[in-house]
């Protein structure tokens, strides 16, 4: 008990660092600096930098993380049961949760051209966490080698992740229930349109 407890609180593990950045970034959004984080841990921005180099490596690291949360909490509240109406009520609620974080809202604050650049990024780290993800997700419907099997269905999850950004990435939309609604509604709208294929008739 004590050996965990140590891990858990060790200045100096990975694991600490990237949930204190983590935490500040879900108020300071991109202008969390090395500093900032080593106050925070109880580090040196000497050791911050030999190991991640730079404060945007930080920012990444964490981000992919939340990413991550992200769809592990929908896969809590609304979880997938493979079927296209169950794999598009859990993407919905993976944007849901991107947009009501309140990372996105920092994020979209702090850096606004950064934040627009996601709309049209495609490729990078970012990117690949969520493209993999929704690979993931989307595995069930081609019962022989997943999204391998099915050269068709594998080239759908970069274009949900494209018609999806616009839905998450709209932090200003949160508390406006109709303006969130228009969003969740459209998205899925879009994700059925693009999975027709693997719909059974009469779902």
């Amino acid at each position: 008990m004590s050996s965990r407890f140590a891990y858990d609180h060790n200045p100096y593990s990975t694991g600490h660092v990237i949930s204190t950045v983590r935490t500040l970034m879900r108020t300071g959004g991109l202008d969390v600096s090395l500093a900032a984080v080593a106050r925070s841990c109880g580090t040196t921005r000497n050791f911050l930098y030999a190991n991640w180099k730079s404060a945007s490596a930080l920012h990444l690291r964490a981000l992919r993380t939340e990413l991550a949360q992200a769809f592990d909490t929908a896969d809590r509240t609304c979880p997938s049961d493979g079927t296209v109406p169950g794999i598009t009520a859990h993407l919905t609620e993976v944007v849901r949760v991107v947009r009501r974080h309140p990372t996105t809202a920092a994020v979209a604050r702090t850096s606004p051209k950064t934040f627009s650049a996601a709309y049209t990024a495609t490729e990078g780290p970012l990117m690949q966490t969520a493209t993999e993800r929704i690979s993931d997700v989307l595995h069930p419907l081609c019962r022989h080698g997943g999204i391998w099997g099915d050269p068709q269905l594998g080239s759908r999850p970069w274009k949900i992740l494209w018609i999806a950004r616009p839905a998450a990435l709209c932090p200003e939309a949160v508390g406006d229930g109709a303006r969130e609604d228009t969003l969740d509604n459209a998205f899925a709208e879009l994700l059925r349109d693009l999975l027709i294929p693997w719909t059974p008739q009469g779902c």
